[in-house]
């Protein structure tokens, strides 16, 4: 072997050295290795600070499981809607200024117009009148024409409303007004109170067993005038009741 072959093959045995690498990528690994180190020791220094301070920090970090799960439909809920409840014993007005349903039956007597004679203006004094006895009224004989019950006669005039009423019933006066009359009728009314209520009308109450007014008295609606009784032209307990306007008797049931 010649003196040049022998180094040739040293040469040749021994392992070729790794290429190196360019510039530019040694560089550009050190640079990444050397950002990722930095943003580490500085986002170890953040959480050291955070937690020296008491701070909690919450990391968003971006996922894909929503894209991945299906979207719900929302779905409505129904609400119950509160129940409002009131005190049963509450009381409750709708009362308004200058205004009144309350009815006033003396100032609509006292504004009924008399017309001539008997006449008045139809439904003008219904209701006008307060019920004369303290107890429900109970119809009997009506006013008009009738068979009396005395003589057995037909064509007999009645001139008042009789009510049913055990003797001794309290008789109230209709509307307030003046007694004129107080004691016995000598044409069948036994004891019996008038009472003037102004503007032509007037009231009678008869067969009473007593009397509680005199002559001159003044009343008001609803004040004690006598007891139901049986005296004068009468066949048992009641109370015969006229109304009068102008002197001449009109059915009593128009003015109740």
């Amino acid at each position: 072997m010649s003196k040049h072959a022998a180094p040739g093959r040293r040469r040749a045995s021994a392992p070729a050295p790794a290429p190196r690498p360019r510039n530019g990528q040694t560089s550009g690994r050190r640079r990444a290795e050397t950002k990722n180190h930095t943003l580490g020791d500085t986002a170890q220094k953040v959480a050291i600070t955070a937690a020296t301070s008491g701070l909690i920090l919450t990391v968003a970090i971006p996922t894909t499981a929503a894209v991945s799960e299906p979207v719900q439909e929302l779905q409505s809920v129904a609400v119950e809607a509160p129940v409002v409840s009131a005190d049963p014993e509450a009381t409750v007005s709708f009362e308004r200024a200058a205004l009144s349903s309350k009815f006033d039956p003396e100032a609509k007597l006292r504004h009924v117009v008399v017309a001539s004679g008997s006449e008045v203006s139809a439904g003008a004094a219904k209701g006008t009148l307060a019920k004369p006895l303290a107890a429900d009224l109970i119809e009997t004989s009506g006013f008009g024409y009738r068979v009396s019950p005395i003589t057995g006669t037909a064509g007999e005039m009645h001139r008042g409303q009789d009510f049913s009423a055990a003797c001794g019933t309290d008789v109230t006066a209709a509307a307030s007004g003046t007694v004129t009359f107080s004691g016995w009728h000598a044409y069948g009314g036994g004891n019996r109170v008038v009472v003037d209520h102004g503007n032509g009308v007037e009231t009678t109450y008869n067969h009473m067993s007593s009397l509680a007014v005199a002559v001159g008295a003044t009343v008001e609606r609803g004040d004690l005038v006598g007891a139901s009784g049986t005296t004068g032209a009468s066949t048992g307990c009641h109370l015969h009741f006229e109304v009068m306007v102008n002197g001449e008797v009109v059915d009593p049931l128009g003015w109740l």
